[in-house]
């Protein structure tokens, strides 16, 4: 018999703050250095540098047993993972900060509907409405008819439903293997996956865009694993609304370092689309049966 841990929900809020702290950062770093690099070679690289931090886990890897059916599921959840990433990587450095950052909470909207089709969860009314919100929340960004609807916002709009299949695969996985492989996983099929394309068109990096993309690699480990010491302390019902704070910083971000207009309409259409996910895992929170991750995990 196993004993749940108790419930740390300051600790748990810490957490989460850093978290948010580590993903601001991350985009920072990628819209400050540049669309120069094709966004498939820049997401290789970062990832590339951040497989030194998987070296202690290669012997927990090699232990495990994998059947080839965990290593197709493993592979194809990176290569889905790999094609979000350039998505992100492209969308990053055309579009506001605060815009990739309000269309990131649509992942688990996304993730709602994929639980529903090839997972056989029910679709009930609470998750119809909050899918529902959660799109016109979208439209309340993008504003389709009111403004220009460019290249970077279609691109992330695509990066979600991408990112939501990679969460899909993630929760089959999870049910079978320990996290840390599947984190593990995910980062080696991703690099693998985003080789190709990093080849296709290479471009030299500078030795400043190289340091750009190891800060980038650092803080979203650091991110990755602060998220997992959020939700080892607190139920995601806690650290959930937390996340909110990610788009004011965003908001804030744009406006102070890259002088970016401050958009109330983004504003708005990110506190929709973050209420509807908010209710989804407060609700399946309660029924313990939820498969909607927490929102927004850094992509880069």
């Amino acid at each position: 018999m196993t004993t749940q841990s108790p419930s740390r929900p300051l600790v748990g809020i810490f957490w989460m703050l850093v978290t948010g702290f580590c993903f601001i950062m991350v985009t920072a770093l990628v819209k400050t250095m540049g669309p120069r690099l094709p966004p498939g070679e820049a997401a290789f690289i970062r990832y590339a540098m951040g497989l030194v931090f998987l070296l202690p886990s290669l012997k927990a890897i090699f232990a495990a047993h994998l059947t080839p059916r965990q290593w197709g599921l493993f592979s194809l959840r990176g290569f889905c993972h790999a094609g979000g990433v350039i998505l992100w990587f492209y969308a990053m450095v055309r579009i506001p900060i605060a815009e990739v950052t309000a269309m990131g909470y649509l992942a688990p909207i996304y993730v709602t509907i994929g639980a529903a089709f090839f997972l056989g969860e029910r679709l009930a009314a609470r998750r119809i409405v909050a899918v529902v919100l959660g799109l016109v929340g979208a439209a309340i960004i993008l504003r389709p008819g009111f403004r220009e609807v460019s290249e970077g916002h279609l691109a992330m709009l695509l990066a979600a439903v991408v990112f939501a299949g990679s969460y899909l695969v993630a929760k089959v996985m999870a049910d079978e293997v320990k996290p840390g492989i599947v984190v593990a996983m995910l980062s080696i099929f991703v690099t693998i996956g985003l080789a190709p394309f990093a080849a296709a068109n290479w471009i030299t990096p500078t030795p400043r865009e190289l340091m750009f993309l190891a800060g980038v690699a650092v803080f979203a480990t650091s991110g990755h694993y602060t998220m997992t010491l959020a939700f080892a302390a607190a139920p995601v019902t806690v650290t959930q609304p937390v996340t909110f704070l990610q788009l004011i910083w965003a908001t804030l971000l744009g406006f102070i370092w890259f002088a970016e207009p401050v958009d109330i309409w983004v504003v708005l259409g990110g506190i929709v689309i973050l209420g509807s996910v908010t209710f989804i895992t407060w609700r399946e929170a309660m029924l313990k049966r939820s498969v909607t991750p927490d929102a927004p995990a850094t992509k880069g």
